[in-house]
């Protein structure tokens, strides 16, 4: 039996906490705390195109490789199961449904008993991944692996990943931390009229501010075996992993520099989970202060991604320097699920008329394939909604309580605000909010909306600001009844 560091219960003595979520008691005990993990590359071995642009990329060669890695969590009582999770963390722009639904149906072939709906994939955002949906792009059919065979590639080693970290799974301990590190910036360039543009520049005369707030913190857990050895660890930071994002490679982005790093600190088997926080209006691009910032690079002698690893990676080894005198293997687990309907953005006459003279004028090229059927999305949206056949957008929501943090996810590229407002009025003592657990769209706040721009127009946004406080409200309502103790 583990026991606990000085200061905690042992985690023989069982600690019942009664939660109301939903109208519903829920009983759950601190009893032993049980983890595994796995990794798996998810990069394929023949040329691949390229998601997260709006023009067709090819990739040939693989600078970095792209990885998914799963954490299985298990709270036990004895022999009896309290509650789980399987969080799986994938070098990619988004989580199609097709590969969330795909992955989930493998798992449960090879494990009927486990409830997949507790198993969670999210994305990391880097734009230099392979494609996983028809459609989007005109791939050359030779040569080149098609979205389809991906998709069965990928869900395959997903599923494999969240398998063997279930299969693998021990009594553990638990802590969490927090660091700070400047790797995002607000990518939103307001201007006198008004106008908001996404990396508008800095430098002209009626450059009038930066739209909206960034968070630096770097919300850090980590998990240890029995034997006191660190074994994985998962990283928060509110930005997304796309520094190269217009390169023609596969590449992990900063998230590779940073695994390899803290594995080299820590041991060459340390799994790291990679979340992106909310960060739908932030880039790891600078925005101002370019050259100087450059300098100090240059004289460095580092890489860009070097830098950015370099920062997230301090930030870590602060969390640690605290986290590891606290290590919970009595860490009480709750993992709430909820099907969420959330108010989806109108589209205006002006809004429509404007998606129809875009898809009129740049239809006359066929290169321009993805651009056409981004604006044909607003201009079939408007149609539905004119006939009233609008339906809410529905999300899938996870809420999980572990010890005394809050993790929370969202399938959105949810603006930065609505992260600080969870976090702030959370009352969890420190809260995890993860972004992209599902296709995603931007979910702009009402500043941006005002704005305009790319990230906060009509063909960016399935669901606006109304529905991004929506959001906002219906999450913190879960995270605070795991909470009832205030």
């Amino acid at each position: 039996m583990l026991t606990s560091k000085p200061g905690r219960p042992s985690s023989s003595i069982l600690i019942l906490v009664t939660l109301v979520v939903a109208g519903v008691r829920v009983e759950s005990r601190a009893a032993e705390f049980h983890v595994g993990g796995a990794t798996v590359s998810i990069t394929p071995d023949r040329p691949v195109a390229l998601a997260g642009q709006m023009h067709t990329r090819v990739a040939k060669e693989v600078e970095s490789p792209v990885t998914a890695t799963a954490l299985a969590f298990e709270s036990r009582d004895g022999d009896k199961s309290l509650d789980l999770a399987i969080l799986v963390s994938c070098d990619l722009v988004a989580i199609d449904a097709a590969v969330l639904n795909e992955t989930r149906r493998r798992v449960k072939e090879r494990m009927p008993d486990f409830d997949v709906n507790k198993l969670v994939l999210n994305a990391t955002h880097t734009h230099t991944a392979p494609v996983m949906k028809e459609g989007d792009y005109e791939i050359p059919k030779d040569g080149v692996m098609q979205p389809k065979e991906y998709l069965d590639f990928l869900s395959s080693r997903v599923a494999d990943a969240a398998v063997k970290a279930w299969e693998s799974r021990k009594p553990g301990r638990a802590g969490w931390g927090l660091g700070h590190a400047v790797v995002a910036q607000n990518r939103r360039s307001v201007y006198a009229d008004g106008r908001a543009v996404m990396y508008g520049p800095t430098d002209k005369p009626d450059f009038r501010n930066i739209e909206g707030p960034e968070d630096h913190g770097v919300e850090v857990l980590f998990f240890w075996d029995g034997a006191g050895n660190l074994i994985a660890t998962a990283v928060n930071v509110a930005c997304p992993s796309q520094e190269v994002e217009g390169l023609s490679a596969v590449n992990a982005d900063f998230w590779h520099q940073v695994r390899e790093s803290l594995r080299a600190r820590h041991g060459k088997s340390l799994l790291v989970l990679s979340w992106t926080g909310a960060a739908g209006d932030q880039s790891p691009h600078l925005m101002y202060r370019k050259r100087a910032e450059e300098r100090m690079r240059t004289l460095r002698g580092l890489s860009r991604l070097d830098e950015l690893a370099k920062r997230v990676v301090g930030a870590w080894e602060e969390a640690y320097e605290g986290a590891q005198k606290e290590q919970h293997a009595d860490a009480a687990l709750v993992h709430k699920t909820a099907t969420i309907k959330l108010p989806v953005r109108e589209v205006t006459d002006a809004e429509a008329a404007e998606a129809r003279t875009k898809v009129e004028t740049l239809s006359k090229d066929p290169n321009n394939r993805t651009l056409v059927g981004w604006h044909q999305t607003v201009v079939d949206r408007f149609e539905r909604q004119k006939a009233g056949t609008v339906d809410p957008f529905t999300m899938e929501l996870h809420v999980i309580r572990l010890g005394d943090v809050a993790i929370t996810t969202n399938v959105f590229e949810l603006f930065t605000d609505f992260g600080i407002q969870i976090k702030a009025r959370s009352r969890a003592l420190q809260t995890f909010v993860i972004q992209l657990a599902g296709p995603g769209s931007y979910l702009p706040t009402e500043r941006a909306k005002r704005g305009g721009g790319y990230s906060a127009i009509a063909e960016s946004n399935l669901v606006g600001p109304e529905g991004g406080q929506a959001l906002v409200d219906q999450t913190l309502e879960l995270i605070n009844a795991l909470w009832p103790e205030g």
